[in-house]
């Protein structure tokens, strides 16, 4: 059964204590930055472990504002949808609740809470290829084209939603001769994103491993080497994985699964998940079918993409 440790006690409780009973699985996110991406990660990872023991779960977001943008970087980031926390009037009768969120923050309500330690990125973002080929060379070329977008062919630049920049307000009419002029509306305005989370999303199964690598109650501090070091076993897996695939199948080792089970079932312990993964992949007398199977089993919770490379190889 999985445990995990529930942050207002401090104590290890069970994630379903009912057999197969409604789970809700709440994220709570508080800006878009890479903290919050670990937040909703450490949900998503919650759900499959859960749903891999058999226990039906209900997912949802919660979060101030910013919810389109969090959405789409969590299906970049391979993170199952979630629903509207704004509805939780709605609720299905759960026989738990169980709240993901940063570290030191409030939640109202009761269920246990998985807290997860932040996130800080070490040094300048990675730049974006794309983006920085389409910046201008010349003020003759930063000039906005007939489109208005400040771009060589009236390309409107887009955020994390997709969403195309709102365009410049038009002047408001000259006020009547006598007439004070209305004052404009001021929009509460929203806090900007982190400035690296789009690169980073740029590689987002090298990002989901560089996070999972990490315990989750242990702060990650993200720089170039170890996204390359990720970047590197991430390559290296999915290569492994193509070539046993060539080969007999053959089921997964009971002590393999076992193990697996046990790392994840003890407070989502995805580090010793991978240690597993590591341990399998040198195996000197265990079959490369055997090699493929658990690779194909662990990364139903892991959803690294390890088997993506199948058949690519001649």
């Amino acid at each position: 059964m999985l445990h995990i440790l529930d942050a207002r006690t401090g104590e290890p409780v069970p994630a379903a204590p009912a057999r197969r009973g409604l789970t809700r699985v709440e994220a709570r996110a508080s800006g878009l930055d890479p903290t919050a991406l670990r937040v909703l990660l450490t949900a998503d990872l919650l759900v499959r472990a859960l749903e891999l023991g058999g226990t039906p779960v209900w997912t949802i977001l919660t979060a101030p504002d910013r919810h389109a943008e969090l959405r789409t970087a969590a299906t970049t980031l391979s993170i199952r949808p979630f629903e509207d926390g704004r509805d939780l009037a709605s609720g299905l009768g759960e026989a738990q609740a169980i709240h993901v969120t940063a570290e030191g923050a409030d939640v109202p309500g009761g269920g246990p809470v998985v807290a997860v330690a932040p996130v800080e990125w070490l040094g300048a973002p990675p730049r974006d290829r794309a983006a920085a080929s389409a910046e201008p060379s010349s003020p003759k070329d930063a000039a906005p084209s007939a489109g208005g977008s400040g771009r060589p062919g009236g390309a409107a630049q887009q955020d994390l939603a997709g969403h195309a920049p709102a365009r410049a307000p038009e002047p408001a009419p000259a006020p009547a001769p006598g007439l004070a002029p209305e004052p404009a509306p001021h929009p509460a305005p929203h806090p900007a994103p982190h400035p690296a989370l789009q690169p980073l999303l740029d590689d987002p199964a090298t990002l989901r491993l560089a996070l999972i690598a990490v315990p989750r109650r242990v702060p990650v501090r993200l720089d170039p080497s170890a996204l390359a070091e990720a970047a590197g076993e991430l390559a290296r897996w999915r290569r492994a994985v193509a070539g046993w695939a060539r080969r007999p199948s053959r089921p997964v080792p009971d002590e393999a699964r076992a193990r697996l089970r046990a790392a994840w079932e003890d407070d989502l312990d995805l580090p010793a998940v991978l240690d597993v993964l590591r341990d399998v992949e040198g195996a000197p007398d265990l079959p490369d079918g055997a090699r493929f199977e658990t690779y194909v089993y662990a990364d139903r919770l892991l959803a690294l993409d390890l088997a993506r490379d199948l058949g690519s190889l001649a």
